[in-house]
Parts: C-alpha cells; sequence; structure tokens
C-alpha cells in the first residue's frame, strides 16, 4: 500500500513508484497528478522526426545545440534529438 503525501498528491503509488526511479519531487508530483486518462493525449502538432528532412533535423539540432550534428546520418540525429 502505498504511503498517502497528502491532498497535494492524487495518485501516491505512482508518485513513489516514479520517486524510486529517480524522478525529482516536483516532476514526480507534476506526472502523478495529471489523471492517467489524460497522460498520452497532450503534445505538440510536429510530426514525428521521421517525416522531416535532414536538413530540418540538422535546424532543430543547431537549436538545441547538439555537437556533431553536421556529421551526423538521419537515424542518429533522430536518436539525438530524442535523447537531448
Amino acid at each position: 500500500m502505498a504511503k498517502n503525501h497528502g491532498p497535494s498528491i492524487k495518485d501516491d503509488e505512482q508518485y513513489e513508484a516514479l520517486r524510486r526511479e529517480g524522478m525529482s519531487k516536483e516532476k514526480a508530483a507534476r506526472i502523478a497528478n495529471t489523471p492517467r486518462s489524460e497522460a498520452g493525449r497532450k503534445g505538440g502538432e510536429a510530426d514525428p522526426y521521421e517525416e522531416w528532412t535532414v536538413e530540418e533535423l540538422q535546424d532543430r539540432a543547431s537549436e538545441l545545440d547538439i555537437e556533431g550534428r553536421s556529421d551526423m546520418n538521419k537515424p542518429e540525429l533522430i536518436d539525438s534529438l530524442r535523447n537531448h
């Protein structure tokens, strides 16, 4: 049984699991307070990276200051952007 973290945490079980994974208290609380039915709905309007051109991916990598981007192929750029 999950400990009751008070009224500010809506899903104590999820909060504890996220904390065990190493998330900060703030981030774990934010996620635990998002209703599970809404969790996957939010997001940007951008197309998936696989639909972007290499030039578009390099431009985005430049915005994020990812080193070595000019030497990367499309799969490497996608991986770098997703893990940045």
